[in-house]
This record gives C-alpha cells, sequence and structure tokens, in this order.
C-alpha cells in the first residue's frame, strides 16, 4: 500500500486523455497532472529542447511526493524517457511500449500505421519496439504536425472541415498502405479517433498509446503493492499557460468538469 499521489504530465492537454483512464481504473488514487501549456507543442521541438523541457516538469511534480510519474505525452517519452528514468529514483511510464505491445497483438496482417508528432516519428522509437516485439511487422509512419495545435484549439470533431481536410492529407497514404492497425503515437489524438476512423475505416484498429500506458502503470503499480487504499482519489491541476482556457477545454478530454482548481505555475523555474 502506497498513498501518495501518481504524477501525470503533457505538453498540454493531450494526457488528460490518459489521466481520464487512470481515474477510470485506479480511482482511489491521487493523481496531479501538469500539462506545459505555455510551450506547446513539444513536437516541433528539438531533442535537447524536449529533454530540458521534460527535466522542468518533471521537477515540477517532483516537489510533490509521488511514488511514480505517468509520461502521458508521446514526444517526451520517444526522445527523453530513457534518461528521466536513469535521472529519478521512481517508476516512469511511458506511452512508447505498451502501445507498440498493443499494436502488435492487434495487427492481422502485419502493416502497422503510426502517426505521432515530427519529433516523435523522427526519434524512430516506435519502429524500434514494434520491431524488437515483431522482426517482420511493417511500419508506415507518418507525422500529423497539425494535429495538436487543432486539438488545444477546440478543433477536433468529425464534422468540422477543417479537421477532416487535414486528417484526409495526413492519412490517405498510410490507407493506401493497407494497414490495418493505426498507433495514435500522441496522447493528443485520441479526441481526433472519429476523424481518423473516417478516413482510416472501420476495419482499421485505433490503438490509444495514453490509454495502454494507463492501463500498464495501473497494472505495475499493483504487482509492486504501490496501490493507495483508499475509496476515492483527489486530482490536482496544474499548468503553465492561462488557466481559464485549460478548465475550458479540459471538460472535454476529460468527458466531465474540472473537479478542482486549475493553478498556474511558473515552470522555468524548476530543474535543469
Amino acid at each position: 500500500m502506497d498513498q501518495r499521489p501518481i504524477g501525470v504530465f503533457d505538453s498540454g492537454m493531450g494526457g488528460l486523455t490518459a489521466l481520464r483512464v487512470l481515474r477510470r481504473i485506479l480511482p482511489g488514487e491521487d493523481l496531479i497532472y501538469f500539462g506545459d501549456t505555455g510551450r506547446v507543442p513539444y513536437g516541433s521541438r528539438g531533442r535537447d529542447t524536449i529533454l530540458r523541457y521534460a527535466r522542468q516538469d518533471v521537477a515540477f511534480l517532483r516537489s510533490f511526493d509521488l511514488k511514480a510519474v505517468v509520461v502521458a505525452c508521446g514526444t517526451v517519452s520517444a526522445n527523453a524517457l530513457a534518461e528521466l528514468t536513469v535521472e529519478n529514483d521512481l517508476p516512469f511510464f511511458g506511452v512508447v511500449t505498451p502501445a507498440a505491445r498493443a499494436a502488435v497483438e492487434r495487427t492481422r496482417n502485419g502493416a502497422i500505421g503510426l502517426i505521432g508528432t515530427a519529433a516523435s516519428i523522427r526519434s524512430g522509437a516506435y519502429e524500434r519496439e514494434i520491431g524488437a516485439l515483431d522482426p517482420g511487422a511493417r511500419v508506415f509512419a507518418a507525422p500529423c504536425p497539425l494535429f495538436v495545435p487543432l486539438v488545444e484549439n477546440g478543433r477536433f470533431r468529425a464534422e468540422d472541415p477543417v479537421v477532416n481536410l487535414v486528417a484526409e492529407d495526413y492519412l490517405a497514404p498510410l490507407r493506401e498502405a493497407g494497414v490495418d492497425t493505426l498507433v495514435l503515437g500522441c496522447t493528443h489524438y485520441p479526441l481526433l479517433a472519429e476523424a481518423i476512423g473516417k478516413v482510416m475505416g472501420p476495419e482499421v484498429a485505433l490503438v490509444d498509446s495514453g490509454a495502454t500506458c494507463a492501463d500498464q502503470a495501473a497494472r505495475s503499480l499493483a504487482e509492486q503493492g504501490l496501490l493507495a487504499q483508499r475509496e476515492q482519489g483527489s486530482c490536482r491541476f496544474f499548468v503553465s499557460d492561462s488557466t481559464e482556457d485549460f478548465a475550458r477545454l479540459a471538460s472535454i478530454f476529460l468527458g466531465g468538469g474540472v473537479d478542482g482548481p486549475v493553478e498556474r505555475v511558473e515552470i522555468q523555474k524548476y530543474g535543469k
């Protein structure tokens, strides 16, 4: 038993899709969420900048007495998880490995699509994980740089003509490649699942990287005896930019209102 909270962070609001799953499967846990909304998106940054931002995010979260950290950001998981794990004496859970495993388990023809930020795709992290699990799998990757800013600005609905136009442009080559499984390699993308599904067709399985990460974290903490023993946990929210904008859009990601105050953090004061 461990009553300490779990930290969760993302470059913006996308990590709330993972937080939503954590709240559902681990209702007794206290959760602390940080969204670096003042510097979103991370996906267009260089690796050194991503690592610096991630270290600051973790330094802030570690100002609380945490028992684990969920890196609910595909860009950070693909580019900085190894360093964060070595530098910290806490369990860290990223999105790449569980999403790769789920894709390999679900594919029927071995053709796996991957969409993510430019930095995630450039890292090759998903391809390495999928290749290690199934050397015969073929991975077709496509960066989707406009998806994150669209979602962060509330543009994700399938009936939105701009969303549909961008999704068709990004995803048509993957559809034509014949992929039967598509990894949503960014935690913002589940909000676009309906629009993505319209382009890819009903036969293509979509892998939610945030959900698979939350599932892995829950199983691992249970196996280590680190789950809290309380009926209902709490959730605190922190951002690096406007609290009002976050609170307004966060309810869409969470499927309900933000049950607590949203606080602003001067993130540059933390870390290296």
